[in-house]
């Protein structure tokens, strides 16, 4: 069928493919190295306890048939290892069957993470990677030229993940029609990164224009994607600006990085493709009845999409293959942080030596400046900024955390920056306290120093210490 395929994309296919390869990478490693605390069998919301009541019907994971923390941690170091594969371009090398077998590989193994993950892993970026990464499996190699309807298919994610956002922005908080909400969004987002102080301090109709940027790049640029080319490379290299801009405002993981990947699809790029036998039947057959099923599948984001009732970041299948998208329908107008402190006294009295723990990514001194990580993913810090919005957020691990640093557990210290206390002392006591944080002026930060002014505002746990744990002398 001459119609299939799309030669002129070849270059376009690789590079999203390269890109994604790497945000795989990415993601295991950050689920490879933070799994053990939150995760694991001594973990704040441990894996075993989890497949012990949901169904592998409900959640599909190789950890219902079997969990260790060794099994896990495999698996994680198997993604990255196929997934730098990938990077390097190996599918390439191999027959297309084996090609697209390695493509389902880390789509696989991240579905098993994801869907065993429950708090820590309930944001949107896991299912768009997983309904992204699903697809790239039948992209196909250099044995054939890109498929057009497995583009179409990629246009259609990124239309649904930008047009959805900017649906559930007009139709959530007012500040977004008014065009104010990024007079506060800067300085309330979950995880400021190093440059979002300043964006905080532009002038307000600089703001105004972001707003309002914000609205066409999402309501209107969107239904560019389907239109010819060029016009449909002009409408994905204004969503990459535009997620470029998010990037530089701030940590949100790698929803933007995803994004802009999946723009890099829609993108006429240069290139000579070499001369290629005919596309094989059986590939052709496959592609098409994923195809179909993933079409039949979209009714459900589309039937959210225009209800008056939206909601976002949902998968509406446990193989996250077709879900729906958005983000901040809401902005915060204030900044609240939990600041955990732990004390070496016997008896714990507000003047006792209260020691803080520094995170990594979350604000907690006010002198130190915010770093960039995304497209990596902290996710106690970011978990710690709804536990700040609300308990509620928090109660099914927060009590596990703080009996993990009364434990001095060195897999928890390990998500933080800093202990205050050494590996062979732990505190006595553990507290946690509500600030509110605020961003300083330029002539506090002059004089002070510091990034960020905050003020307390009421207890959030009591002093705590361990049940039957007999108390230091």
């Amino acid at each position: 069928m001459d119609w299939f395929t799309a030669p002129e994309y070849w270059m376009s296919r690789l590079v999203f493919q390269r890109a994604l390869a790497g945000l795989y990478l990415v993601a295991f490693l950050t689920a490879a190295l933070q799994f053990r605390a939150l995760l694991g069998e001594r973990g704040m919301l441990p894996i075993p306890r989890f497949v012990a009541r949901v169904r592998f019907k409900q959640a599909p994971s190789l950890f219902q048939l079997h969990y260790s923390d060794r099994f896990f941690a495999a698996c994680c170091w198997t993604g990255c290892a196929v997934s730098a594969a990938l990077l390097a371009g190996l599918d390439s090398r191999l027959p297309l069957w084996a090609g697209m077998l390695l493509w389902l590989l880390p789509w696989a193994l991240y579905l098993s993470v994801t869907n065993v993950g429950q708090t820590w892993y309930a944001f949107g970026w896991e299912s768009l990677l997983l309904e992204v990464g699903f697809l790239a499996v039948f992209l196909g190699n250099d044995e054939v030229a890109p498929p057009i309807v497995v583009l179409f298919l990629l246009r259609w994610i990124l239309f649904r993940v930008e047009f959805g956002a900017g649906l559930i922005k007009m139709r959530g908080d007012a500040c977004w029609r008014k065009l104010t909400c990024l007079d506060y969004h800067h300085e309330t987002q979950p995880m400021p990164g190093p440059l979002s102080w300043f964006f905080h301090h532009l002038p307000k109709p600089a703001h105004r224009v972001e707003v309002a940027a914000n609205h066409v790049t999402q309501l209107v640029v969107p239904v560019l994607l389907f239109t010819p080319q060029p016009v449909a490379t002009a409408a994905a290299s204004l969503m990459i600006a535009t997620q470029l801009w998010l990037v530089l405002s701030g940590n949100f993981s790698w929803l933007n990085w995803i994004t802009i990947v999946l723009a890099t699809s829609a993108l006429g790029l240069p290139s000579d493709a070499p001369s290629l036998p005919a596309t094989p039947l059986w590939y052709e057959v496959v592609v098409l009845a994923v195809a179909a099923l993933l079409v039949g599948l979209s009714h459900r984001p589309v039937a959210n999409m225009i209800s008056r009732r939206q909601i976002m970041n949902r998968s509406f299948d446990p193989l996250h293959l077709v879900n729906t998208y958005g983000a901040f329908g809401t902005v915060s107008r204030l900044r609240y942080e939990v600041v955990i402190e732990g004390t070496d006294d016997a008896v714990p009295h507000e003047d006792s030596d209260w020691r803080e723990y520094e995170f990594k990514g979350k604000p907690g001194d006010p002198r130190r400046w915010p770093r960039q990580f995304a497209p990596y993913h902290l996710r106690l810090d970011w978990l710690m900024w709804f536990a700040a919005l609300s308990p509620s957020y928090a109660g099914a691990w927060f009590g596990a955390l703080v009996e993990r640093l009364l434990e001095n557990d060195h897999d928890t210290l390990r998500l933080l920056r800093r202990s205050p206390f050494p590996p062979d002392a732990p505190p006595r006591y553990v507290r946690a306290r509500l600030f509110r944080y605020r961003y300083t002026s330029w002539r506090e930060l002059r004089e002070t120093g510091a990034c960020w002014e905050r003020t307390y505002v009421r207890e959030y746990l009591p002093p705590t210490r361990l049940a039957g744990v007999a108390q230091r002398s």
